[in-house]
């Protein structure tokens, strides 16, 4: 039988971890040149410096709960847990990194079973600790946060991330990012989904949606949110989120309009052909 885990206790190892993590990332930003970047497809982009993150972060986590596998974007690590992993992006926004451009984040979750327990992302750039932990409070440095108090859509600043590799829902993507434009305070993208999602948990953004990632790039932000009182599901409202390759989040007041204009677009059938005009 699995051992009981202390949420807390697992979340503060993973604050620590992220804080070590995140100095590492820093003290290379401005010093890697085009030879240190690889390309996992189009703008899409791995250093050594997100392989070694990766390697510390697990190194670091393994002790914490040595029964725990993992689940990371560099694959450093093939351990899978039986009822504990943790889902890591050891640098979210490698582009920005790369760039010298913030935001760069650091996202650790725990996962067991299939709920996450405890999630923190580190947005190294302006030393920002977004945490929290199952039954606990959301976090940023020590202070207690909240989603936003917005009521109406055309309130709202939303935030999103544009695809850099499948283009298959582009044509509604972009539909959906027209009526935005017209229809809310505006529309933001940073380049780090982890950023994104802490930034809804701390009302700094109203709402975030976007599609084609990856549960590291979601799950420790996503959980921050639920945690500050917001709610997150995937394009048609249901729970599929991590896994499902699509997501939004927003307060609780927002929720179900922003839902609602996002299906209605996201949801739509229409593929993108290469060379297709969109209209």
């Amino acid at each position: 039988m699995s051992e009981i885990i202390d949420h807390q206790k697992a979340c503060e190892a993973a604050m620590e971890v992220a804080r070590r993590t995140g100095r590492y990332i820093f003290s290379h930003i401005n010093r890697i040149s085009s030879k240190d970047i690889e390309s996992k497809g189009r703008s899409n982009f791995v250093t050594e410096i997100d392989r070694t993150a990766e390697s510390m972060i697990i190194e670091a986590l393994t002790p914490v709960i040595p029964e725990a596998g993992f689940i990371a974007e560099e694959g450093t690590s093939e351990k899978k847990g039986f009822h504990y992993n943790w889902i890591i992006d050891p640098l979210d926004g490698t582009t920005n990194f790369i760039h010298g451009a913030p935001p760069v984040s650091v996202s650790i979750a725990l996962m067991s079973d299939d709920q996450i327990v405890a999630g923190v992302v580190y947005e190294i750039w302006h030393n920002e600790l977004f945490y929290s932990w199952k039954e606990g409070e959301a976090f940023l440095n020590g202070n207690r946060i909240r989603v936003s108090a917005v009521d109406q859509v055309r309130e709202s600043l939303i935030a999103t991330g544009f695809p850099y590799e499948n283009f298959d829902r582009i044509v509604p993507f972009m539909k959906s990012l027209d009526y935005f434009f017209r229809n809310t305070h505006g529309v933001r993208r940073l380049g780090s989904a982890a950023a994104d999602l802490a930034y809804v948990a701390c009302g700094r953004y109203d709402a975030f949606y976007e599609y084609n990632l990856n549960p590291w790039d979601v799950a420790a932000g996503a959980f921050i949110v639920l945690q500050a009182g917001g709610k997150v599901s995937d394009f048609r409202g249901g729970n599929d989120y991590l896994f499902g390759r699509e997501i939004v989040a927003s307060n609780s007041n927002v929720f179900g309009s922003f839902l609602q204009n996002v299906g209605t677009f996201m949801n739509q059938i229409q593929r993108c052909v290469p060379g297709e005009e969109i209209t």
